[in-house]
């Protein structure tokens, strides 16, 4: 049983080894990954800035939320410049922050009260899904849309891509994006393809914006 157990712990050490050597590659996928996507709804709130600060600012049909102007040029200038900051590699722990409260702040007041799931289609919900009453509205819904498609529609060619289906609008997303965040606040941009672990190497300096060192 020792006998088993050191082989492992060797084999496992060299594992950690090997793999310590493109630990690399995994905050550079959280970046290719979510850059594009800051970027775009940041390009897309500061295009329709006046549409989107009366959504943030109505308290009827919107979000409610006190100096709309404002917080729309926030909520895009970071999407953006955040995004932007991700692609490159710069600043990853610093502009995971605010992006963090983007998430935070967008989860809180625009999915929250949809509950969890963004989509409806879930065979089996989370536990902690509270508005389990919207996936069956939803079920309900799409069966009444779909009935209407293929009576008044080329129903074949509206689903050739992909079945009909009713957005429910839930925080998973926001979520999904904010863990996401915070595995980079915590790791840094990564080694070799990021300006932080550059910049750190031309001046000397550790910290905030060097990533982790790889194991030995």
């Amino acid at each position: 049983m020792d006998k088993a157990l050191r082989g492992f712990n060797a084999f496992y050490q060299w594992f950690l080894r090997a793999i310590g050597h493109v630990d690399w590659l995994g905050p550079l996928a959280l970046r290719i990954f979510l850059a594009p996507i800051l970027m775009l709804a940041g390009l897309n709130k500061l295009g329709s800035i006046d549409e989107v600060a009366t959504w943030f600012g109505n308290p009827d049909w919107g979000l409610g939320l006190p100096a709309p102007y404002l917080m729309a040029w926030l909520a895009g200038l970071t999407e953006l410049v955040g995004g932007a900051a991700l692609l490159l590699g710069l600043g990853v722990r610093l502009v995971a922050i605010p992006l963090l409260v983007v998430m935070a702040v967008a989860a809180a007041t625009a999915h929250w009260e949809y509950g969890w799931h963004a989509l409806p289609e879930k065979t089996l919900t989370m536990p902690w899904e509270w508005r389990q009453d919207l996936i069956e509205q939803a079920v309900v819904r799409k069966e009444k849309a779909t009935a209407l498609l293929k009576a008044h529609g080329n129903y074949g060619w509206l689903s050739e891509a992909g079945s009909f289906t009713v957005l429910k609008n839930g925080i998973e997303f926001a979520a999904t994006y904010f863990v996401m965040l915070l595995a980079l606040l915590f790791s840094g941009g990564g080694r070799w393809v990021s300006l932080d672990y550059w910049l750190s190497r031309a001046t000397g300096h550790t910290g905030t914006i060097e990533v982790v060192k790889p194991y030995k």
